[in-house]
C-alpha cells in the first residue's frame, strides 16, 4: 500500500507541475482585465474532436459578446485524452481560476472523474461525451449532458442488417466502459428486433501507436470465421489502423460487409485520402445536422477561417457535429450567466437550474434539457465510402425508417434499398451474402447416423476404402441444395452414437450440420437449430391386423408342429399301452378294425379324462402316470392360451389397454419415443422393448414379444407398405416429432435451407420422393397366426419324458416276451423238427415231379414217397 500511495502522489505532483508550466498552460480567451463570468474548458488538444470543440467554443464566446456585450472568459486545459489529467485540470480550474462551469470531456471515463470533482465543488459540468449512461445525471446532480445520446444509432445499424437479413453479426469495439455496458447491449437488443444476433464480440484495447501487432492476430481470427458482416464501433485512429490491416489481410474484398458507427463517421470529413482509400465500400451511420440557414452559414465560414489559421496542417477545415455541440453548450452556460449573479456562493444552485431550463435554437437543433440531458439524436445519415470521398445515400429516422430526404413530405421504408444502390467492398454492386461459402478445400462436415433403425432413410455402407451414404433423407437433402442460389460443397461423415449425441456434436463444433432422419424435439433445440421439417410430425401405434371372423381360432393356441407332436406322442403312448395290456383286457379282443378303434379312443380320451382305465401291468401303469401328467400340462396350457386369445380378440387396441394389461410395446431406444411413451403416455419403462432394426419388428410380433409398436408417421407408412397384410395403425396420431436437418444455432445457411425445403413442398418434389420411397417397398406375407401359439420349444422336456418312459416300458415288455418265446421253442422242439423235415421232403419231391407229366404219375409218385416216409419214421 505504501508503494501505491507513493506512486499516486508522484503522478499527481507531476500532473500539477505540467498544468502550471508555461508550455502546458493555455491562454485564456477573452482576456482577464474585466469579465462577466469564466468558463472552464477541458478538451484533448491533439485530437480532431478537441481542436474542433476548442475553436467552436471560442467562436461562441465571441458571438455571445457581440450579441449581449457581456465578456466571458474561457480557461482551456489539455486533457491529452487522459482521464486522470482531466480530473486534475478540473481541480485546477475550480480552485485557481474560479470557473463557474466546466465544458468539454469527450469520453465517459473523463466525465466520471470530473463529475465527481464538480459535485464536490458544486460546479456544473457540461459533458460533450456521446455515450454517457442514462443514470449518470442521477448519480452526479451537477452533471449536465450537453450532447444528445446517440444510442438510437444502434437501431439504424440493425435496420441496415435487417434490410438484407444477415443472420449473424461480428461486432468489433474499442474496449471502454461505456461501450461494454451500454452500446453493445443496445446493439444486441436492436438486432434481435430484426431477427439477427451478435455471433462474435471482439474487444480491442484503446488504440496506441504500439497496438498494430495484436490487431493483426485478432483480424486473422475473424477471417477464419464464417460470418462476413462486421460492425465497428471505435475511435477514428483505431478505425484507420484497423482498415489498413484489414486491407493487408484481404478482408476488404468481395463478400465482406463493414458498417461503422458515428464515432468514426462523424469525423469522416476530416479523413485524408489514404484513410478513405482503405475504407472503400463501407456503410456508415453518421449523426445528422442541418447545414442550411444563415446562422450556420456564418458560423461555417468563420470556423473554416479560424481553424485553418490555428491548424494549417489539417487536410479539412470544415466543422463537424462535435463543433456544433460545443458551440451550443457554451451558449447554454452563457445564457444562464446573463441573468444569474455569479459572485454569490449561495446562488450557485439556481445557476445550475438556469442551465437545466435552457430553451433556444442552437446551430444544430433545439437546445432543451430534460432532467439535465438533451433529447437523444433521432435522425442519422447513411453514407457509403466511394473513391476519394463518400456518398450520402439518405437518412434513417427513429420510428419511421429510411428516407431520401428530411422534409415533411418524405416517404419512408424499413429497407435500405429505397436509398439506392450501394457499392460494397471489393467493388461489386450485388449484395454480399454475409457469410463465407464452403469450398472444396473446406467443405461442410455433415454428420449422418450410422446405425439407424430404418435403412430406407439413411443407409451407410463401407466398401473397404470409403463410406457410401444413401436413403430418402439424403435424396431430400440433395434436392434441397439444388434450390439454393449458390453451390454448397459437403462431405458426409457417419456417426455411431445415438441421435441426441449426434445433434450435440453440432453444438460441440465437431460437425457443421447433421443430415438424416433426425426428429425435431425440444430437447435437441438446446444444442442446435432445425430446418423446416421435411415430414409431417406425428406418432402412431401399430398392431397386428385381426380379421372379424376367425372360425379356426380354436387351433391357434398350438402351432402346427405342436399339434402334430401331440398327436404322435398320444398315438405312440396308446400303442404301447395296447401292446402291454392286450392279453388282459377283453376290450382289445375282436377284429383288427375294432382293436384299432379301441386303441385310438383310449389314447385321445387320456387328454380329457385323467382317471385312465384299470391296468394290469406295472409297465403300463408307469407309462400312463407320466403321460397323464403331460396330458394335464397340455390341456391346461391349451385352455389358458385359448382364453388369452379370446380376451385379446375382444380388446380394442389402445394406449389404455396396453397400460391396463401391462402389454409390452416395441420401439428404438435410440430415438425420443421411449421417453415420450414413459413421460407423456404413462407406459411403464419395463414394458418398453428395444427394437434395433426394421426387420426385428415383425419378428418380435410373431414371437409374441410385443403387442404394439410406436413409430413416427413416415416410418409407419414405409413399414405398412412392406408388411401390408399383417399390421395396421390404430388410435390417434400424437403430434410430435417430424424430421428435419440440423445446423448450428444462428447458422447463416439455415434460412436458405428452410426456404428450399418449403419450395420442395410447393413443387411437389417431397411428395414425389415420398411416394417413390413407399412404392419401392415390396409387400411381404407375415404369418400372424403363430403370434401367440405355443410351440414344442416350450414343452419339449415333457414330450421327451413321456416318450422315453413309454419306450423304456415297451423295451422291457418286448424283452420279457422274447424270453417266453425262447422257452416255448425249447418245449416244442420235436414238433419244429418234424415241420422242418416235412418242408425239406416236400421241396425235394417237388423238384422230381417236374420230370413227369400227367396227373396220375404225379399222384403215384406222391403216394410212393408218402409210404416210404411213413415206413422210415413210423406213425407219428
Amino acid at each position: 500500500m505504501g508503494y501505491l500511495q507513493m506512486s499516486r502522489f508522484f503522478l499527481s505532483f507531476m500532473a500539477w507541475v505540467l498544468l502550471l508550466s508555461p508550455a502546458a498552460a493555455a491562454a485564456d480567451h477573452g482576456g482577464t482585465s474585466h469579465s462577466d463570468g469564466s468558463i472552464g474548458v477541458i478538451v484533448d488538444y491533439g485530437s480532431r474532436v478537441g481542436k474542433e470543440e476548442k475553436v467552436a467554443m471560442e467562436l461562441a464566446i465571441d458571438d455571445f459578446y457581440n450579441k449581449t456585450n457581456q465578456r466571458l472568459v474561457l480557461h482551456s486545459r489539455d486533457s491529452q485524452g487522459d482521464p486522470l489529467r482531466a480530473r486534475l485540470s478540473a481541480m485546477d480550474l475550480i480552485e485557481k481560476q474560479q470557473v463557474q462551469a466546466i465544458v468539454g470531456l469527450h469520453t465517459w471515463e473523463e466525465v466520471s472523474l470530473v463529475a465527481e470533482v464538480g459535485g464536490q465543488a458544486r460546479i456544473p459540468i457540461l459533458s460533450l461525451a456521446d455515450s454517457t449512461p442514462k443514470w449518470a445525471t442521477d448519480r452526479w446532480p451537477f452533471l449536465v449532458q450537453a450532447s444528445p445520446s446517440r444510442y438510437l444509432q444502434m437501431n439504424a445499424v440493425a435496420a441496415i442488417v435487417g434490410s438484407w437479413q444477415w443472420r449473424w453479426i461480428t461486432v468489433i469495439y474499442e474496449d471502454t466502459d461505456s461501450a461494454a455496458t451500454d452500446i453493445i447491449p443496445c446493439l444486441a437488443d436492436a438486432l434481435k428486433q430484426v431477427g439477427s444476433e451478435i455471433g462474435y464480440l471482439l474487444a480491442l484495447p484503446p488504440f496506441t501507436v504500439n497496438s498494430s501487432s495484436p490487431l493483426s492476430g485478432e483480424l486473422e481470427g475473424l477471417k477464419g470465421r464464417q460470418s462476413r458482416v462486421f460492425v465497428l464501433h471505435s475511435s477514428l485512429s483505431m478505425a484507420a489502423h484497423l482498415f489498413e490491416t484489414a486491407n493487408e489481410l484481404g478482408m476488404m474484398e468481395e463478400g465482406y460487409v463493414w458498417i461503422i458507427t458515428d464515432r468514426t463517421t462523424n469525423l469522416i470529413h476530416s479523413m485524408n485520402s489514404a484513410i478513405i482509400s482503405s475504407m472503400q465500400g463501407i456503410l456508415g451511420v453518421r449523426s445528422y445536422f442541418s447545414q442550411s440557414g444563415p446562422r450556420f452559414q456564418g458560423f461555417y465560414l468563420r470556423f473554416r477561417e479560424k481553424f485553418h489559421s490555428l491548424y494549417p496542417k489539417e487536410d479539412n477545415h470544415e466543422p463537424g457535429i462535435f463543433a456544433l455541440q460545443a458551440y451550443d453548450a457554451v451558449w447554454s452556460v452563457a445564457l444562464a450567466m446573463e441573468t444569474a449573479p455569479s459572485s454569490k456562493k449561495g446562488l450557485i444552485q439556481p445557476f445550475l437550474e438556469r442551465i437545466a431550463i435552457s430553451d433556444f435554437h442552437g446551430l444544430n437543433s433545439r437546445i432543451q434539457f430534460n432532467r439535465r440531458s438533451l433529447a437523444p439524436q433521432r435522425i442519422f445519415q447513411i453514407i457509403n465510402v466511394i473513391g476519394k470521398s463518400y456518398r450520402e445515400l439518405g437518412f434513417w429516422f427513429e420510428g419511421s425508417g429510411f428516407s431520401k430526404t428530411t422534409n415533411k413530405k418524405s416517404t419512408y421504408s424499413r429497407q435500405l434499398q429505397v436509398l439506392g444502390q450501394v457499392l460494397w467492398p471489393g467493388g461489386p454492386w450485388s449484395v454480399p451474402r454475409g457469410w463465407s461459402l464452403p469450398t472444396s478445400q473446406k467443405p461442410l462436415r455433415i454428420g449422418v447416423p450410422q446405425h439407424g433403425t430404418f435403412k430406407q432413410f439413411v443407409n451407410v455402407t463401407y466398401d473397404g476404402s470409403h463410406y457410401s451414404v444413401t436413403g430418402f433423407s439424403i435424396e431430400v437433402f440433395n434436392a434441397t441444395l439444388e434450390h439454393l442460389k449458390y453451390p454448397v460443397t459437403y462431405e458426409l461423415i457417419p456417426y455411431s452414437g445415438n441421435y441426441d449425441s449426434l445433434v450435440e456434436q453440432v453444438h460441440l463444433k465437431e460437425f457443421d450440420a447433421v443430415v438424416g432422419d433426425i426428429s425435431i424435439i425440444s430437447k435437441r433445440w438446446k444444442h442446435a437449430d432445425f430446418t423446416h421439417p421435411y415430414s409431417e410430425p406425428g406418432l402412431v401405434m401399430i398392431v397386428p391386423a385381426e380379421t372379424e371372423s376367425r372360425p379356426w381360432l380354436f387351433i391357434k393356441p398350438f402351432t402346427k408342429a405342436m399339434w402334430v407332436l401331440t398327436g404322435v406322442i398320444t398315438i405312440y403312448s396308446g400303442c404301447v399301452l395296447w401292446l402291454i395290456e392286450r392279453n388282459h383286457t377283453s376290450a382289445f379282443e375282436g377284429s383288427i378294425l375294432s382293436q384299432t378303434a379301441t386303441l385310438l379312443c383310449m389314447s385321445f380320451t387320456t387328454l380329457f379324462s385323467l382317471h385312465g382305465e384299470k391296468l394290469h401291468s406295472n409297465l403300463s401303469r408307469l407309462s400312463m402316470v407320466v403321460w397323464l401328467f403331460v396330458a394335464l400340462v397340455i390341456t391346461q396350457s391349451y385352455t389358458a392360451n385359448l382364453s388369452t386369445l379370446l380376451t385379446v380378440q375382444q380388446l380394442k387396441p389402445s394406449v389404455k389397454s396396453l397400460k391396463d394389461n401391462n402389454f409390452v410395446v416395441g420401439c428404438s431406444l435410440r430415438s425420443f419415443i421411449p421417453k415420450y411413451l414413459e413421460e407423456v403416455l404413462g407406459i411403464d419403462p419395463k414394458n418398453i422393448k428395444d427394437i434395433r432394426s426394421f426387420e426385428e419388428y415383425p419378428q418380435a410380433f410373431r414371437r409374441g414379444e410385443i403387442a404394439a409398436t410406436f413409430m413416427e408417421s413416415l416410418y409407419a407408412e414405409v413399414f405398412l407398405a412392406q408388411y401390408c397384410k399383417g399390421f395396421v395403425t390404430v388410435g390417434p396420431t400424437f403430434r410430435v416429432g417430424g424430421l428435419g436437418f440440423v445446423f448450428p444455432k444462428g447458422s447463416t445457411i439455415l434460412p436458405d435451407i428452410s426456404e428450399a425445403v418449403v419450395k420442395l413442398y410447393e413443387k411437389g418434389e417431397i411428395m414425389y420422393l415420398r411416394n417413390k420411397l413407399v412404392h419401392s417397398q415390396k409387400c411381404l406375407e407375415v404369418e400372424a397366426e403363430d403370434d401367440h401359439s405355443i410351440s414344442p420349444d416350450s414343452l419339449w422336456v415333457l414330450f421327451l419324458a413321456t416318450g422315453a418312459t413309454s419306450t423304456v416300458s415297451l423295451a422291457i415288455y418286448v424283452g420279457g416276451q422274447m424270453q417266453h418265446f425262447q422257452d416255448f421253442m425249447l418245449e416244442n422242439i420235436g414238433i419244429w423238427r418234424l415241420i422242418s423235415a416235412a418242408m425239406r421232403s416236400w421241396m425235394h419231391h417237388h423238384a422230381q415231379r417236374t420230370q413227369f407229366s400227367g396227373g396220375d404219375l404225379k399222384r403215384t409218385s406222391s403216394l410212393v414217397e408218402l409210404g416210404t416216409y411213413r415206413g422210415s419214421h413210423g406213425n407219428v
